[in-house]
């Protein structure tokens, strides 16, 4: 009986060891697994790169986005400047335009037949051009006289004018004379230097002195003012001066005040360009040296009275 219990308890007890013995190989073959699992080489793991590709582009695409409102802000800021420049230039033009920069153009045309105490009567005409800007002109003008049975003799100015102040301009240029009268120095060429301006109480004035060959020196003065009686009648007192300070010619003028002409002339203006005059003068000249080509001659002292026209364009 005891050893029916140990047979009993030996085969209960191999029972169990070989139940367990099962059990860990189990477990072990299954904790081998795992760790295959785990060590396995990556190379062997199938990546998808398209995923990593995406990944490492999406900085890029977000840096890129980051940089674009930065670089329009450059752009903005390139066109703004170049707009400043655009608006500053033009500013600059406008600026100039308004306070002297722009060029204009006016000629003036006049012509009156005077006739004096004798009855004797002469053909004067004025030819006046300027062009430039308020402050750099060029000035053309053109004198000429026509007396009764005598050839006409004319003299021509072309002055460069210089703004220096408020209404007045330094002018200087050359002056050529024509007497077909005369039987020597017919043409003549003299330097000049004169004002052009606005004196006080608005009387537009020229002053000029000559320099010439044979020490012909000479200075000249012309003033005039405009009175309005109404919008088309206006009244224009003038003065013309001339001075001879010193001459040595063949057809030498006396020295000091040589001749003087006050005179009042009534225009209507038509228009802005066309506009009729009557004029009224008084005038004293003190007439010529003695010379091998010239007798003397005394002081005059007549009145002119005449009509004419003028045009402005």
């Amino acid at each position: 009986m005891h050893s029916i219990n140990l047979f009993a308890l030996s085969t209960l007890s191999a029972s169990l060891l070989l139940l367990s013995g099962q059990s860990f190989a189990h477990e072990g073959h299954h904790a081998m697994s795992m760790s295959e699992q785990q060590t396995q080489p990556a190379e062997d793991i199938p990546m998808d790169h398209s995923q990593h590709q995406k990944m490492s582009a999406a900085p890029q695409v977000v840096e890129e986005k980051q940089m674009q409102p930065v670089q329009q802000a450059h752009s903005n800021l390139d066109d703004l400047d170049q707009d400043h420049k655009l608006d500053h230039q033009f500013d600059h033009a406008a600026h100039l335009k308004e306070h002297g920069g722009q060029i204009y153009q006016q000629t003036t045309l006049e012509s009156k037949w005077l006739r004096n105490d004798d009855g004797r009567g002469v053909l004067k005409s004025e030819l006046e051009t300027r062009i430039g800007t308020d402050e750099n002109k060029i000035f053309i003008k053109v004198h000429t006289d026509k007396a009764e049975s005598a050839q006409a003799e004319y003299d021509a100015k072309l002055l460069y004018s210089r703004n220096v102040a408020d209404f007045w301009d330094v002018q200087a240029g050359l002056r050529y004379r024509n007497d077909p009268n005369r039987e020597v120095d017919q043409d003549q060429v003299d330097a000049v230097l004169g004002l052009h301006g606005m004196a006080p109480y608005f009387f537009e004035t020229d002053a000029y002195l000559y320099i010439g060959q044979d020490r012909q020196v000479s200075f000249n003065l012309e003033t005039e003012r405009d009175l309005l009686l109404t919008q088309k009648w206006i009244v224009k007192p003038y003065l013309d001066i001339n001075m001879v300070l010193s001459d040595d010619s063949n057809y030498a003028k006396k020295t000091g005040l040589n001749s003087v002409q006050v005179g009042l002339e009534t225009r209507y203006e038509i228009n802005k360009k066309v506009m009729p005059f009557m004029d009224v003068a008084y005038g004293y000249n003190k007439g010529v040296q003695e010379t091998a080509w010239q007798k003397a001659s005394s002081s005059e002292n007549e009145w002119f009275y005449g009509a004419g026209i003028r045009f402005k364009f």
